[in-house]
């Protein structure tokens, strides 16, 4: 399939696509693999520590590292851990529901913990917080609305300066920035990263492998090691666990080349719109076909409102079933009552398979 709707991240097409390393390690892994096994010593090894030791030289501030099989699994882990029958103080504005109507405020309940909302929609301070302190408080957690934006009259609290007063507490500091990315990325400012969180206070960070980070399905968690050690050693881990594909995909993914996710977003505007050309110029007369310039998406309930400068060519409407249809299917996008194929979610190794798609329906 080819993804050519311009959404970077598309979570109805299976969200990151692998890198080819990544490919060829989950092929190679899908016979006897290591996985948990030394070959120089000839003795059982942590589960998966090649993928462990990658995660934690891409994320040095972390004092542990852990893997669990998505972000939601992340979260469960860390409540069941450190807050069974305890409360966790999270501010009402980061009351998230995701797709398919899945909201974390019911999956953190389904632990056995209670929730204890703190300041409003759109304002929540730091006294919110301090107020609703106390011997039941299992830890704190930020959420970061990855999939909203709320403008006007709002405010929120910063994690260096929520970190800082808990750590007079001695309440640990959980923050949930969802879409993955491992470090600050320029075409996305106000996404939140792992490294700086932790160098911000955090003592746990939850992401998703699948998103931002380019990776397979999988829940990241870095922070201090001793709470790492106890999130480990947690009965619900090994039901939570993550399968050698996974591991050797993860892997990958962080020790080879940029994975696709990283090439479209950090893709030039300039190259994309002569692609679009050639393209539109290598098609038949009665495919009607414009390149033109558009606006991509980040996508995968990540960097809302982010308009990424982008390029396609331009077909009838009648054009979006036929590709669909077509082999390999081809999934563009409507707009303005034309069928866009979006170059910035096309590598540049498909373009020919996209115009031979093309030219397929044109006949």
């Amino acid at each position: 399939m080819i993804n050519a709707t311009g959404v970077v991240v598309h979570t109805n097409l299976g969200r990151a696509p692998l890198s080819r390393a990544a490919l060829d390690a989950v092929v190679a892994a899908g016979g006897a693999t290591d996985v948990e096994f030394d070959l120089a010593t000839g003795r059982r090894a942590r589960r998966g520590r090649g993928a462990l030791a990658a995660l934690a030289r891409a994320v040095p501030a972390a004092g542990g590292v852990h893997v669990v099989n998505n972000n939601a699994a992340a979260l469960l882990l860390v409540a069941l851990t450190l807050a069974p029958g305890r409360e966790i103080v999270l501010s009402r504005g980061e009351l998230v529901e995701i797709g398919d109507g899945f909201r974390i405020p019911e999956l953190l309940e389904s632990t056995g913990a209670r929730l204890r909302e703190v300041g409003t929609t759109n304002r929540t301070g730091l006294r919110d917080y301090t107020e609703a302190l106390g011997p039941q408080t299992g830890f704190v957690l930020k959420v970061h609305p990855s999939n909203f934006h709320v403008t006007g009259f709002t405010s929120a609290v910063g994690v260096a300066a929520l970190a800082a007063e808990l750590r007079t507490r001695d309440i640990p500091l959980v923050v949930d920035i969802g879409s993955g990315l491992l470090a600050p990325h320029p075409v996305l400012p106000d996404e939140p990263d792992a490294t700086s969180t932790l160098a911000d206070g955090a003592d746990l960070v939850t992401a998703s492998g699948d998103k931002l980070l380019g990776g397979p399905q999988a829940g990241l968690l870095f922070g201090r090691g001793d709470l790492v050690e106890r999130l480990r050693r947690h009965p619900a881990a090994r039901a939570l666990r993550v399968d050698k594909l996974t591991l050797a995909a993860l892997e990958a993914t962080l020790t080879g080349p940029p994975p696709p996710v990283a090439a479209a977003l950090d893709a030039d505007v300039g190259r994309l719109r002569a692609r679009a050309q050639s393209l539109a110029a290598a098609l038949p007369a009665d495919a009607d076909a414009v390149a033109l310039d558009c606006v991509a998406a980040v996508g995968g309930g990540g960097a809302p409102g982010v308009e990424l400068p982008s390029a396609a060519v331009s077909l009838p409407e009648r054009y979006a079933a036929a590709l669909r249809a077509g082999r390999p299917p081809v999934v563009g996008r409507l707009e303005g009552g034309r069928c866009l194929l979006d170059l910035r979610t096309v590598s540049p190794e498909d373009d020919e398979l996209l115009a031979a798609a093309v030219r397929a329906c044109s006949s």
